[in-house]
């Protein structure tokens, strides 16, 4: 368990650099502090909030909402897999829906041991949620403090969290095939499709999983 705590700090502390860029453009794009922090308590997933955000702020709220559904809806395959780790009454269920994000469910599944593998996810996930919505409002009320994000850096803090939660499940053969076959087909679809559809269409490459080494 104490690995588990080490490894879902250091997510956390990636992932909050990353909350903390989208507090800040969240502010630029004509949001108050109230509305960001809203967005970052009910819909909690980085990459849509940002999509949603930046598409709203040039005039297409519309648009804003069918990218951020697109781009989220991805997570139904992560609720599969966190069913599991998420038993008990209804409310409790409830809750462990809103922390079914990339981050607490990569963590958990690392783990043979169900009980561990749920100590995981409910760990990341609390830590992860409350950290994100602290470090949005905080970005979004010093927007004018901290500048540019980008200037920063800080918009590179989520591809490498996300990188570095993958790593340790490229070791099997079958998982690199996936993972290489799905980033081809997002990186050839993007210039030519709305954005969330390359994301979702690179979900066929997990055929590639199924082919023996």
């Amino acid at each position: 368990m104490r690995e588990v705590r080490r490894k879902a700090v250091a997510v956390t502390v990636a992932v909050c650099v990353f909350g903390l860029s989208f507090g800040v453009v969240a502010g630029e794009s004509g949001l108050s502090v109230a509305q960001a922090s809203a967005m970052s308590l009910l819909v909690f997933a980085g990459a849509s909030q940002f999509a949603a955000v930046g598409i709203a702020a040039a005039g297409n709220p519309a648009a804003a909402v069918v990218t951020g559904l697109l781009l989220n809806s991805r997570l139904a395959a992560f609720g599969v897999l966190a069913a599991p780790l998420v038993v008990g009454p209804w409310w409790r269920r409830l809750l462990g829906a809103q922390l079914v994000v990339d981050e607490p469910v990569a963590l958990a599944l690392e783990h043979d041991d169900t009980e561990l593998a749920r100590s995981a996810f409910w760990f990341t996930g609390i830590l992860l949620f409350v950290s994100w919505n602290v470090v949005t409002v905080l970005g979004a009320a010093a927007g004018d403090v901290l500048g540019d994000p980008t200037r920063l850096g800080l918009d590179a803090a989520f591809p490498a969290v996300f990188v570095a939660v993958l790593a340790p499940r490229l070791r099997d053969g079958g998982a690199r095939r996936v993972a290489l076959g799905g980033a081809a087909v997002a990186l050839a679809l993007t210039p030519v499709l709305p954005a969330g559809l390359p994301v979702l269409l690179a979900g066929a490459a997990v055929v590639l999983g199924d082919r023996r080494r």
